[in-house]
């Protein structure tokens, strides 16, 4: 399957399945306050799907899937029967009235702590935050950041991956323009250091700009071609290959790691191959015959000699997988769910107050890209990204923007407050507002994707 397929797929499922979600949140708590549900629709547009519930409820799946919405009955939008009027969106208590508009972005958020959880049940993968390369005169290298370092805090978290660094250091930003980090040195030694990051804030913030513009490198995560005791019977064996011995070329080609290697023997069935290998201080050529094997249909170069303890021991210093029990999970699900909240809240208001760039707003096209890219790596990061995007559209339809439940939700409080409901002019005055607000934020959201397209 290709990319483009793929991203297209995985966009459509997030998409209507998050939707789905939201808008169950409105029939569900709407069906518990005994309104009547006409329509539960995911997607605009003409219906290509539809089915009738027992309670007269029409369930739809329409054309277009950017959105969804569950129509109640309601005077506002037609004559009601006196015999129903109870049953009217417009007849009930407002304190009804609002719980049935923040259902939607609550259901959001309860997707997302359930994904979280899911996740941290299977076990989140990551590369341990080992710095690579410090650029010179660069935030890091001021701090005194080294190569190898490994970055265990920031501020007052822990971070065992480079995700939990990346997020960890952008909340710090939004707070303050000094960063502590707590790291800990190739030989053991811990120690405190500072990232100072004043009059950069804006510059970090953009997309992907955030450890080049720190001046740090991510060490990449290799595994020395340190050889293990060959199997009994195999090529490696009859070479003479010893355990403990380390590639250094494979016919002259240098083998730079353990992956490099294998791929090299496997490029090579049932040819003979020079080996040349370092032992005990000396430098030795063994003559190999490779032996072969089928893989997935194709044929490749088998020598049946394993990788070393050692080597496999340096290649997990870069692993970092965090992995709960399902109790333990639960607190940890609560808070990445608040973390993210928070952080997505703050980069809004940030944006506003025009001290991160509006480039991190992100349209259809990237989205889609990221939902196929996480697809295409496993559950669990696809988990991760319908966990972040289900918390970005429950904040997002929480601000007062007059078309969105936040909008909603800040009419019935102005009810709430005058003691009547707002006019029918103010409220159409509102929307016509917030059509234009929507339109104006699609439209920086289509810039930046098509911005990121040509460059």
């Amino acid at each position: 399957m290709s990319m483009f397929l793929l991203s297209v797929i995985a966009f459509v499922v997030a998409l209507s399945l998050l939707i789905a979600i939201h808008e169950f949140g409105h029939f569900w708590v709407a069906r518990q306050m005994g309104i009547k549900v006409l329509r539960f629709s995911i997607g605009f547009g003409k219906p290509i799907w539809r089915k009738q519930g027992k309670d007269g409820t029409e369930f739809v799946i329409s054309a277009l899937p950017l959105g969804g919405y569950v129509r109640m009955l309601d005077g506002r939008e037609g004559e009601v029967p006196a015999s129903e009027a109870h049953r009217a969106f417009d007849k009930q208590p407002v304190g009804n009235r609002m719980l049935v508009v923040v259902a939607g972005p609550v259901a959001n958020f309860l997707f997302a702590l359930a994904a979280y959880w899911l996740m941290f049940v299977l076990g989140v993968p990551g590369t341990a935050p080992i710095v690579g390369e410090v650029k010179a005169d660069s935030p890091a290298a001021y701090a005194g950041l080294q190569s190898g370092d490994l970055i265990t805090g920031v501020g007052e978290r822990q971070t065992p991956t480079w995700q939990a660094v990346s997020i960890a250091i952008l909340d710090e930003i939004l707070d303050d323009a000094q960063i502590p980090l707590t790291v800990t040195d190739e030989a053991g030694a811990q120690e405190r250091l500072w990232l100072d990051v004043r009059g950069m804030e804006r510059a970090l913030t953009e997309r992907d700009a955030l450890f080049s513009g720190l001046g740090i490198g991510f060490m990449q995560p290799s595994m020395p071609p340190l050889l293990g005791e060959p199997n009994p019977g195999s090529p490696g064996e009859a070479a003479g290959i010893r355990e403990g011995d380390r590639v250094l070329a494979v016919d002259g080609e240098p083998g730079e790691s353990f992956t490099t290697l294998v791929e090299a023997i496997q490029a090579r069935p049932d040819q003979r191959a020079s080996l040349e290998v370092e032992r005990g201080g000396q430098r030795l050529i063994l003559d190999l015959e490779v032996g072969s094997d089928e893989v997935d249909g194709r044929i490749v170069g088998r020598i049946g000699v394993p990788v070393a303890a050692a080597a496999r021991e340096a290649y997990e210093r870069f692993r970092a997988e965090q992995r709960y029990g399902p109790l333990a999970a639960i607190a940890k699900s609560f808070r990445q769910t608040g973390e993210m909240s928070g952080l997505t809240l703050r980069m809004l208001w940030r944006m506003l107050t025009g001290d991160v760039s509006i480039k991190n707003i992100s349209g259809p096209i990237d989205i889609a890209q990221y939902a196929g890219l996480t697809a295409s790596i496993g559950l669990v990061p696809f988990l991760s990204f319908l966990a972040i995007i289900s918390i970005s559209l429950g904040i997002l339809n929480l601000l007062p923007i007059p078309v969105l439940d936040g909008g909603q939700l800040m009419f019935q409080m102005v009810e709430v407050a005058k003691g009547s409901p707002v006019s029918a002019k103010a409220e159409m005055m509102g929307q016509q507002i917030g059509i234009v607000a929507l339109l104006m934020l699609m439209s920086f959201a289509f810039y930046n994707d098509i911005a990121r397209l040509l460059s």
